[in-house]
């Protein structure tokens, strides 16, 4: 086996099992919270201390690949994650498994971060669309295996071996980059940018705590209000202060680059509506076809299948015929996928639900993996630590955000349809929830339309610049 293969078959399971663990829990979240005696607010935590703390932790790590070497972050990362898995299958309390929680989600940013970096050095651009198109793969469907997974294992096992499953994984993992992957010392005495650090890390966890809590509390209370208020604040400040120092955390200079922003924006479209369609479907399968939670999980699978076959083919197609075309294609398929969804009734075929969930997943697997190239190969090699963790940063963001723009827009037209505050499903009136279900659908589709159409217009652009 070539030795960029055997590196990408170290990195894909890592990848997998990061993404994996930000939603293989939130099936046993109920078992958890009656186990370890706490409410459910109390309990979802769980999640939002891993997601926010991989969004806070991110780009410090990306950066850091680029300063002492991406492999020693991966190689720090896979130890972290492990070990905060450990201490999660062992937590007998609820502050020890958010610490624990905290601990794994440092190891996964580290890992995140650097993933694609590492892939992307070490193929050439001939083979590099699809290797990063079985990354895409591998966190496609580690975001949504997740519930159903976990659903599997807290069904036949106690909720603890969702967490130590990932330790014989991560110890082989651990053995194998060790062999395969070069730990040459990086020779760049570069300051750290504290100041920066401090800034971005502290304005991310406002941001996701207003988005998360927002859901719960209402977006329109003070201090949902005002915590979002400071985090844009500090954001700017942010921004300006790297556009000044020397070493910044994150090179702002990257985003002048039009095709990396371009595909930076369309990845972040693309994640909203994944986030709006993995928690908007499981309420429409189950409470309104009244399928049970097992058959709903099987029919959430038609995506992760779809991409699974689909995102290694389009990486292959985008090494020989070139990103922008299938990625285009890729983004304008789903965008149409998620406007036929808006079709859906009380009496809509299974069949035909498939189908249409499928034709979205298909856009989506053809779109992913060429604009991850187009991320990764448009960055000089310096920047592709910092390149690879923006796009797990909006990868990140986007899901939180479509979460938070789905239920936050389906709650609202329900309770306008109903005529009082709903906050769930109301049992007999399937009628409301499909029409709020409708804006939902069309209103994420529109997001995804944006991207599609700045896409075409770039590539129509480019066209009569070689034409003239």
């Amino acid at each position: 086996m070539k030795k960029e293969w055997a590196i990408l078959l170290v990195v894909l399971p890592m990848t997998f099992m990061t993404t994996l663990d930000s939603s293989i829990v939130n099936v046993a979240l109920p078992t958890m919270a009656r186990e370890l005696g706490t409410s459910m607010a109390g309990i979802e935590w769980i999640v939002t201390s891993y997601l926010i703390t991989i969004c806070a932790l991110i780009l410090l790590f990306g950066r850091f690949g680029d300063i002492i070497g991406k492999s020693r972050v991966f190689r720090f990362g896979i130890a972290v994650f492990t070990i905060g898995s450990l201490l999660c299958g062992l937590s007998n309390s609820l502050i020890m498994l958010i610490i624990s929680r905290i601990i794994q989600a440092i190891g996964a940013a580290a890992a995140m971060a650097t993933n694609q970096g590492i892939i992307t050095e070490t193929f050439p651009p001939s083979e590099r669309g699809r290797a990063l198109g079985m990354t895409g793969t591998a966190v496609a469907l580690g975001t949504m295996v997740g519930p159903t997974l976990g659903g599997l294992i807290v069904s036949v096992a106690p909720w603890e071996y969702i967490f130590l499953i990932n330790i014989p994984i991560g110890i082989i993992v651990y053995i194998s980059v060790l062999k395969t992957l070069n730990f040459k010392k990086v020779e760049n005495k570069i300051p750290f940018d504290s100041k920066g650090t401090i800034l971005f890390i502290i304005s991310i966890i406002l941001l996701f705590c207003s988005i998360n809590f927002g859901q719960s509390v209402g977006f329109t209370n003070p201090i949902i209000v005002g915590a979002f208020i400071v985090s844009i604040i500090l954001l700017i400040i942010f921004v300006k202060v790297e556009e000044k120092i020397k070493s910044p955390m994150l090179d702002i200079d990257i985003f002048k680059n039009k095709l990396f922003s371009l595909s930076i924006f369309c990845g972040f479209t693309s994640f909203v509506s994944i986030g709006a369609m993995n928690i908007i479907l499981p309420f429409y399968l189950q409470d309104v076809l009244k399928l049970s939670p097992s058959f709903a999980g099987l029919m959430m699978t038609v995506s992760p299948i779809v991409l699974a076959i689909v995102a290694p083919l389009s990486g292959y197609l985008s090494d020989k015929i070139g990103s922008e075309k299938i990625s285009a294609l890729g983004l304008s398929i789903m965008t149409l996928g998620l406007f036929s969804l808006a079709i859906f009734k009380e009496n809509t075929p299974l069949v035909l639900v498939a189908i249409l969930i499928g034709s979205v997943s298909l856009g989506s697997g053809m779109f992913q993996s060429p604009n991850n190239s187009l991320i990764m190969s448009t960055v000089d090699r310096s920047k592709l630590g910092i390149a690879g963790s923006i796009n797990g940063l909006i990868r990140n963001l986007g899901i939180t955000t479509g979460i938070a723009l789905s239920t936050s827009i389906l709650y609202s037209i329900m309770s306008g349809k109903a005529g009082y505050k709903v906050s769930g499903y109301i049992e007999g009136r399937a009628d409301i929830f499909i029409f709020a279900m409708r804006f939902v659908f069309i209103g994420i589709a529109a997001i995804c339309l944006v991207g599609a159409i700045l896409t075409l217009l770039r590539i129509i652009r480019k066209q009569d610049t070689v034409n003239n």
